[in-house]
């Protein structure tokens, strides 16, 4: 009898073990155990040695965000690392294009000279700038032309997508694609670029403590207009020093703003050439607004855009 007790018992403590190590198991299935198990919770099988051991859990994935704040805060930077590609890749074409027109001696081709410039004020990778310049030497690569697309967006906003490209047939039909898919429209040309002014802008990241010597440089310089970020009340100051003031300037007084704003220590990034801005911005609904940002960020992913600009508020 005491015999048959211990076979008994061991037998038990092998079952128990046995389903301890199938609920650690994350591969492990229910139905791959012993025929007797079959159907029986494993939060039953555990051994009861306390509390602790019936609570704990194996999580497979991380939480996808850490709060509404780091959230925002990863999009702003990953809109920042794309808008500073997008600079890159558009610096890269310019070059290629001007080599083709002018050749490949700045000295002599000033188109070359003034984007080699820009590329040093922009602080483009040196590799960037050299990879693009063997490029312009291939037989076979052609130069690149500006184009603009314009599209009817959500709620009432236009949008004009940059376009600057070697392959016309290639860039139309991404974009034609992008936009139908994301169940919007392309507008005729001309139908939504009126709306916008092209223009040069300093773009300036500061806080409310340094906005009256941002005005007082802009205004010394000749800044024909300073537009303020839009601040969310939610943020909180650090988040706001996220934001950046536009200067729109002159192309003649645009060298004397950047001089005086680097004079003055004040941190800028400057325009890749131009903007186009708004000329009447106009409010949308959050379901608009939405659907917006989503197509200008597909619009964005595609190789031969270089930006997307709405007159979305």
């Amino acid at each position: 009898m005491a015999s048959a007790g211990r076979a008994l018992g061991s037998f038990f403590q092998k079952a128990t073990l046995a389903s301890g190590i199938f609920f650690l198991s994350p591969l492990q299935k229910p139905y791959t155990m012993h025929g007797c198990f079959r159907g029986i919770s494993p939060s039953r099988l555990l051994p009861v040695v306390g509390d602790a051991q019936r609570k704990r859990r194996i999580w497979s994935t991380p939480p996808v965000c850490m709060g509404r704040r780091s959230c925002k805060i990863a999009g702003r930077k990953d809109a920042q690392n794309l808008k500073k590609m997008k600079r890159n890749s558009r610096i890269g074409k310019e070059i290629v294009s001007a080599i083709k027109k002018g050749g490949p001696n700045p000295s002599s081709n000033t188109v070359l000279a003034a984007v080699l410039e820009r590329a040093r004020e922009l602080e483009v990778p040196k590799e960037i700038v050299e990879r693009n310049i063997k490029k312009a030497s291939d037989k076979g690569q052609e130069a690149f032309i500006e184009k603009f697309y314009e599209v009817y967006g959500f709620g009432g906003v236009g949008m004009v997508v940059e376009v600057l490209t070697d392959k016309i047939t290639r860039s139309v039909a991404d974009v034609r694609g992008v936009v139908k898919d994301s169940g919007a429209k392309l507008a005729d040309p001309g139908s939504i670029l009126f709306k916008f002014r092209r223009v040069r802008v300093v773009n300036v990241k500061a806080n409310d403590d340094e906005k009256d010597q941002i005005l007082a440089i802009a205004l010394d310089a000749g800044a024909e207009d300073i537009i303020e970020p839009n601040v969310d009340e939610e943020d909180d100051s650090e988040d706001n020093l996220e934001s950046y003031y536009k200067i729109v300037v002159s192309t003649e007084n645009y060298s004397d703003i950047l001089s005086k704003l680097r004079d003055a220590g004040v941190a800028f990034e400057p325009d890749n050439g131009f903007e186009l801005l708004p000329l009447n911005p106009i409010e949308v609904d959050d379901e608009a607004m939405d659907l917006n940002k989503e197509l200008m960020s597909k619009l964005l992913e595609l190789y031969d855009v270089d930006a997307v600009y709405t007159d979305q508020r």
